[in-house]
């Protein structure tokens, strides 16, 4: 294959689980059912899987005595939960102002509408929902705009009014990851020339916007932790790694040939293939 189709990813593909270390996982429970509105789908001593629907999204694996995440370190900057509407995330809104959550900032961002926060050890999340593409900003060369401006709270809150929480809706999807990286160039040379995801679009050299099949982005990357950044350490609440999901055995093929082709490392890892991005940030590509 020689195609330019063939150098790119299989537009199918999309972010699947993420996994965590976590110091209290009694507490990591607890915050993420009752909080953010996940179901626990297993559980073990060593760590639990939870999900909607029976789709697993989050996997916590229990490191007691973990530090809280680490501030200069590469790694998570938040993986974000995929609402399927606005109103959804209106009652989420609604929920976590009733329960008194702490939040870290919201923002529209033109392509969807996010809240942020994190867990008890200092793990980013986002919750949004998206825009119609067809309302996406764009540039006047018809690039990508994505933008950082307020977030309509009250609108936000009526879209779901006289709805109750019942946790997160069942189509609810890990929308995308964004990871702190300690150099742009080679984050885009492992994600964009390596494994085929499309440049979606660069923010001032400090961060980028990566996709499969023209979404805005399935991964973002960024140097808000320094250029240079080590990864973080072992005794610390971390990210173990992120799910590269493919839509069948062929992707899967293709994508592990074309890293294997690069000269990186692939791991066997349950179904799948672990590898490390530059920044040492596991990607684990999985049918």
């Amino acid at each position: 294959m020689d195609t330019q189709q063939s150098r790119k990813i299989d537009p199918r593909t999309h972010i699947g689980r993420v996994a965590l270390v976590v110091s209290d996982l009694a507490r990591s429970l607890e915050f993420y059912t009752t909080r953010i509105g996940l179901r626990v789908l297993a559980q073990d001593a060593a760590g639990a899987t939870l999900g909607v629907a029976g789709r697993a999204l989050l996997a916590l694996r229990a490191q007691p005595g973990a530090k809280p995440v680490g501030r200069g370190r590469t790694g998570l900057y938040h993986f974000a939960l995929l609402l399927p509407s606005r109103a959804d995330l209106g009652v989420t809104v609604q929920h976590l102002i009733e329960t008194r959550t702490p939040v870290s900032g919201a923002s529209d961002h033109g392509v969807s509408e996010a809240i942020y926060l994190d867990d008890p050890d200092g793990h980013g999340i986002e919750i949004y929902r998206d825009r119609p593409q067809a309302e996406w900003p764009l540039t006047p060369q018809g690039d990508l705009a994505m933008v950082n401006a307020p977030f309509d709270v009250p609108g936000v809150v009526a879209e779901g009014a006289g709805r109750p929480w019942e946790g997160m809706p069942p189509g609810t999807v890990m929308g995308h990851v964004h990871l702190h990286v300690n150099q742009i160039r080679a984050a885009e040379a492992f994600y964009v020339d390596i494994l085929g995801f499309d440049l979606m679009q660069r923010f001032g050299g400090q961060a980028s916007f990566i996709s499969a099949g023209g979404y805005h982005h399935h991964v973002g990357v960024n140097v808000w932790a320094g250029v240079g950044a080590p990864p973080p350490s072992a005794d610390a609440a971390r990210l173990l790694w992120v799910e590269v999901a493919l839509p069948d055995a062929d992707a899967l093929a293709w994508a592990t040939a074309r890293a294997r082709a690069a000269g990186l490392t692939l791991t066997a890892h349950d179904d799948g293939w672990l590898l490390r991005d530059p920044a040492q940030n596991g990607v684990v590509l999985r049918a």
